[in-house]
């Protein structure tokens, strides 16, 4: 290319800064039009960031909040993954018109882990469909860390109103997914406990904070 050439080519994308975009080359030879640009996350269009993947694809069961990023209170790389424990539901224990239910998950590795914070929960139905929508977090509680030896457990609280006070409407599910704080993977659980109340007056399932022991 001749010197004169390459200085026009030079002010064209100089001028083009200034208006609307031309099909200026780089140095590899590739339209920089045709490049796409980083958004302000710097992920480029078309693609996908760890974030918002993690956003967009959390499973039922992970209450919205309870994942990602490093958990205040709990040490680094000591955490309780979801392929170290194992979960149950343990024996209502009714007061004042609740149903009051612990949400137990037990470690069943080798090695010492712990949970900070709430769990997710969802019920399912036989064929794998949600009932009713994601129990909330009971409000005004402040998460302690709680230290899983090999064979410890750690309960959560899981309540609501008993439907025949409340008069809500009800379903009795199959399942309840249980997932670990800052986990993404739930844990399955047949539900053998009857109604569950999903829509009406007084429907809303209360979680609270895992507190160490098995909740009896």
């Amino acid at each position: 290319m001749s010197q004169s050439k390459s200085l026009s080519t030079a002010l064209l994308c100089a001028f083009a800064l200034l208006g609307p975009a031309t099909a200026c080359s780089a140095a590899d030879g590739t339209p920089a039009a045709s490049r796409p640009a980083a958004d302000s996350s710097g992920t480029a269009p078309g693609t996908t960031s760890t974030a918002t993947r993690t956003a967009t694809g959390t499973a039922p069961g992970a209450a919205p909040g309870a994942t990602g990023g490093h958990t205040p209170g709990a040490a680094a790389g000591t955490r309780c993954h979801t392929s170290q424990l194992r979960a149950s539901v343990g024996r209502n224990n009714p007061g004042a018109g609740q149903e009051n239910f612990p949400l137990v998950l037990t470690n069943s590795s080798s090695r010492t882990c712990t949970l900070y914070g709430f769990p997710g929960a969802a019920f399912l139905d036989g064929a794998g469909r949600q009932v009713g929508p994601d129990p909330k977090r009971t409000s005004g509680q402040a998460p302690t860390t709680v230290e899983l030896a090999p064979g410890q457990s750690a309960w959560a609280g899981l309540t609501f109103s008993n439907p025949e006070i409340s008069e809500a409407s009800t379903a009795i599910p199959d399942w309840l997914l249980i997932t670990p704080p800052d986990e993404q993977d739930p844990l399955k659980v047949h539900w053998t406990a009857g109604k569950v109340p999903v829509a009406g007056n007084a429907s809303s399932v209360f979680l609270t904070v895992f507190s160490a022991g098995r909740g009896a």
